[in-house]
């Protein structure tokens, strides 16, 4: 077995701390990735407390990682000792199925194993995640990292990133159409990024007044606040696609409106309630509503592809792993700029 240090919560009610365990020995297939960075997504938080009833600990979370391979399997095509690489939400799925086949396995329909907290079919264990020294992947699951990008900026492209630009790219996001971004946090600043590069006319809606300046900054030609109704209703029935990152509770209803006929809302964010919508607000004008999970493997790589050709990463704060706690703490106030990123070499310094 491989020996691995990190953070962990050992129950949803304890803040994360020093945890030494133990990984899988490297498989045939397996890369071991020393990990580097890791970004700190909003999911680490609902996780570790257990808001969504499906965590299980001890939990080391984590799933926007870049670091170096370290040791490959004797069966690795893809992957060499010293190469950067990164890891985002799934390291294994069935493979099999329609949507795995069609490149899609992040709704893979036997189940997609996430970066942790899932059954891991290898040792029958629950995978751990990121915010540790390093892990273990098959090489089907693991990135290649562009050297054109910033390595510590590019870790959220695992998550944020992805799970923005591949709804944008499947609804065809476009020169010349108008496209709202709800939200200015993780997810909607590197939404605003992706539609602003795609060449659409993006409008940014925030209900912080003192993001004005950034979501311009960031590449949106309008900013409306969510709260002025008037400024909002100046858009009724004027946009191509709508992508809402938010996760706290809204209303739907408004923000269908703003579409014209066959538009479509996405959406990226999971509130804590489900929301009510309206059908005739969707009848009327032939409006859709959907969602988006992250994105498959290869389309995961384009991305990062696309980000190193056209200078896109992620806004971060890099902090040491002592300061996950106030991290947390921060990110659900939303008072982070973009994306907290953690600097794993942080855990040499850590008492053992």
């Amino acid at each position: 077995m491989l020996t691995s240090r990190g953070y962990a919560a050992q129950s949803a009610t304890e803040a994360l701390a020093p945890f030494s365990f133990e990984r899988r020995e490297p498989g045939p297939s397996d890369v071991v990735i020393d990990i580097q960075y890791c970004g700190v997504c909003h999911t680490d938080i609902h996780m570790t407390r257990n808001d969504w009833g499906m965590s299980v600990f001890p939990m080391v979370p984590g799933h926007e990682i870049v670091g170096r391979v370290s040791r490959v399997g004797d069966s690795v095509k893809n992957f060499k000792v010293g190469e950067t690489v990164g890891v985002g939400c799934m390291v294994d799925s069935c493979r099999t199925c329609t949507n795995c086949q069609d490149g899609e396995e992040q709704y893979c329909i036997k189940g997609v194993t996430l970066t942790y907290g899932s059954p891991e079919k290898q040792t029958g264990g629950t995978t751990y995640g990121g915010y540790s020294n390093n892990i273990v992947v098959d090489e089907a699951f693991v990135l290649k990292i562009p050297p054109k990008l910033d390595l510590a900026s590019a870790a959220p492209l695992l998550c944020a990133g992805i799970t923005t630009y591949s709804p944008l790219r499947h609804w065809k996001v476009s020169q010349g159409q108008k496209v709202g971004v709800v939200g200015l946090g993780g997810l909607g600043h590197m939404a605003l990024k992706f539609a602003r590069s795609f060449g659409a006319h993006v409008v940014q809606f925030t209900t912080s007044p003192n993001k004005r300046e950034d979501a311009l900054r960031l590449g949106a030609h309008e900013v409306v606040l969510s709260k002025d109704q008037d400024a909002v209703n100046a858009h009724a029935g004027t946009f191509d696609f709508i992508l809402d990152t938010v996760s706290a509770s809204h209303d739907l209803n408004i923000l269908l409106s703003l579409l014209k006929r066959d538009g479509h809302l996405v959406l990226v964010g999971v509130p804590p309630e489900p929301p009510t919508v309206q059908p005739m607000g969707l009848i009327w004008a032939r409006r859709a509503l959907a969602g988006s999970l992250i994105g498959g493997v290869r389309e995961t790589q384009e991305m990062l592809d696309y980000c190193a050709e056209n200078g896109i990463v992620s806004d971060i704060e890099l902090i040491p792993i002592q300061k996950i706690t106030e991290a947390f703490e921060r990110t659900v106030k939303a008072d982070v700029k973009y994306r907290f990123v953690i600097d794993m070499s942080s855990l040499e310094t850590q008492k053992r």
